[in-house]
């Protein structure tokens, strides 16, 4: 059988080399945020640092060879250090470890390349149209058909392959995209399929089937939640007609790696896939508590662009993430399924009965 091309065109002329953050994004001009961008360290600091990533080596062992029996032994140690923040040079493999995905890989030795080779995917075209639209400023995603987006490319196309009842949605870029300045491309296909087919918490593929059916769940779930533990704000945006939809959909589709600041975005996804999508609840809600009263007297088109831009001490993780851990959601979200099933159930049972009306 003859290999599938997997893309004819010759890459594009390098970007010029602009100052880039830690992070490998071009700086913002005129910006002094805390962000991680590249700054000196102190001796003290950078001792610390080494001191951190020495624990998280003896931990994981050689390769993650240790890190099923430590985790077993004491998940209080692991989930206290994975909250402090991974080491960002041991970042991939621990999420590969945390999120079950190495397993997968080992599982399945062979299949990604069989899917980006040979498989051909209808949402092809889709991809190709996205992917200079994911984090462009980023120095491995800039180069038209450059490595970055090849890779980008390949893990979206052989996901398509892979799942074809979700196929493709453009939000499932973002998350593929920071798994590959992590990882390999196979790691992060099968990270990606971790995620969405539910290999430790909940299946996501909900967020990207038609409908986006999950996306109305956590929706109604976070609308709940607001007016439980923001009461007085919870009712300011139902006088002035805002819902979750409004701000909050690219925070569930995407795990706030859209439009959210990198460095908060990393400390996000080290929760997130060790302990799920309660974490995005508790960050949502952190930022909304966290900016209450400077919103509780904002007229519509003021409140959209506060929930949209929110100000850039709200995104220190240092302050935004212990408020997120003291913020308890985990029964109540139960519940809240629960009661979103039941609702949902009985909406289908009325629609199919006006629709068997319409036939009689």
């Amino acid at each position: 059988m003859e290999k599938k091309r997997i893309d004819d065109s010759e890459p594009g002329p390098v970007p010029p080399p602009a100052p880039l953050d830690r992070f490998g994004f071009a700086k913002p001009e005129l910006n002094n945020s805390p962000d991680g961008l590249a700054k000196g360290r102190s001796a003290n600091e950078y001792e610390r640092e080494e001191r951190r990533i020495r624990k998280w080596r003896k931990m994981i062992g050689v390769g993650g060879s240790d890190w099923k029996h430590y985790a077993k032994r004491k998940p209080h140690v692991v989930k206290r250090r994975i909250r402090k923040g991974i080491p960002d040079c041991l970042r991939g493999l621990v999420w590969q470890l945390i999120s079950g995905s190495r397993d997968l890989l080992l599982m399945n030795p062979g299949v990604y390349e069989q899917l980006v080779i040979y498989e051909t995917s209808a949402s092809e075209l889709d991809i190709i149209r996205d992917i200079s639209r994911t984090f462009p400023s980023h120095v491995f995603f800039q180069q038209r058909h450059g490595p970055g987006q090849r890779s980008l490319y390949n893990v979206l196309k052989a996901y398509s392959v892979f799942d074809r009842d979700v196929g493709y949605v453009q939000g499932m870029g973002f998350l593929a995209a920071l798994l590959l300045l992590y990882m390999s491309e196979e790691d992060a296909f099968w990270l990606l399929v971790a995620l969405l087919k539910g290999a430790v918490h909940a299946p996501m593929e909900g967020l990207y089937q038609v409908g986006l059916p999950l996306v109305q769940q956590y929706l109604f779930q976070f609308d709940q939640l607001v007016r439980e533990h923001l009461p007085k704000l919870g009712e300011h945006f139902t006088q002035e007609m805002i819902n979750p939809s409004m701000y909050a959909s690219q925070w569930f589709i995407t795990v706030f790696s859209y439009s959210f600041p990198f460095h908060l975005a990393l400390r996000i996804w080290d929760v997130f896939l060790y302990e799920g999508v309660k974490i995005v609840f508790k960050v949502g809600l952190a930022l909304l508590k966290y900016c209450h009263d400077d919103m509780i007297n904002l007229p519509f088109e003021k409140l959209i662009h506060a929930l949209r831009n929110f100000p850039e001490d709200a995104m220190d993780p240092n302050t935004l993430l212990p408020m997120a851990y003291s913020i308890k959601v985990s029964k109540r979200l139960e519940g809240l399924n629960q009661e979103y099933e039941k609702k949902n159930g009985t909406q289908v049972q009325l629609a199919d009965f006006h629709e068997k009306k319409k036939q009689s």
